[in-house]
């Protein structure tokens, strides 16, 4: 019981959204967050170590202003999650596609410069994920089993696939995101980061 009151929501919040549930198909990179693999061949996540990446993400993000931060996010699941994180924080999203060299290319009118990225999914955010490796800032990225982890400084080991695991995960960095940084606390309705 001592170990369910730290997490950052209630065990029930996370199994409800399958926070924890993975892919069939695992990288070795994701290895050391699998918890284990269910008869139907889908392998489940460790809900503890998603929890303790979650606060970490949310400590790492806190270190920065919202204009010194990009969440990219091609994977169209997770539109409406990313938009109300965006609103809540003020941090810049990108859901869609990534615009090409704005990180890189200081001649682009939409030219900027940020201290940290945060994707989620590896591959079809990998072109930012590339362009922020190219500047030199940290990156954190959502990883399902399935996923590569080179060049990503944190992993967050969840289902980055589901609106519901996308919404809940986003509700609750937006929320840390504003306690950590010292900001007033809106009142986040969960129902406004998932899809219906």
């Amino acid at each position: 019981m001592a170990e369910q009151e730290k997490l950052l929501v209630p065990i029930d919040e996370y199994l409800k959204a399958g926070i924890h549930i993975g892919t069939k198909f695992k990288t070795r990179y994701m290895d050391s967050f699998i918890y284990k693999a269910r008869a139907d061949g889908l392998f489940v996540l460790n809900l503890q170590k998603i929890d303790e990446r979650i606060d970490i993400a949310a400590s790492m993000l806190a270190r920065y202003a919202p204009e010194d931060i990009i969440v990219s996010s091609r994977r169209e699941n997770s539109w409406k999650a990313v938009k109300a994180f965006g609103d809540a924080t003020g941090i810049r999203i990108f859901p869609g596609r990534y615009p090409p060299g704005i990180l890189t290319n200081p001649a682009l009118e939409k030219f900027i410069e940020i201290k940290l990225m945060m994707v989620t999914d590896t591959w079809p955010d990998r072109n930012a994920v590339k362009d922020a490796l190219m500047v030199g800032i940290p990156v954190i990225a959502l990883c399902d089993t399935n996923n590569q982890t080179n060049n990503i400084d944190l992993v967050i080991p969840c289902n980055n696939k589901g609106k519901k695991a996308l919404g809940l995960l986003f509700w609750i960095l937006a929320k840390e995101y504003l306690k950590r940084r010292g900001l007033p606390e809106k009142d986040l309705k969960l129902e406004d980061f998932v899809e219906d």
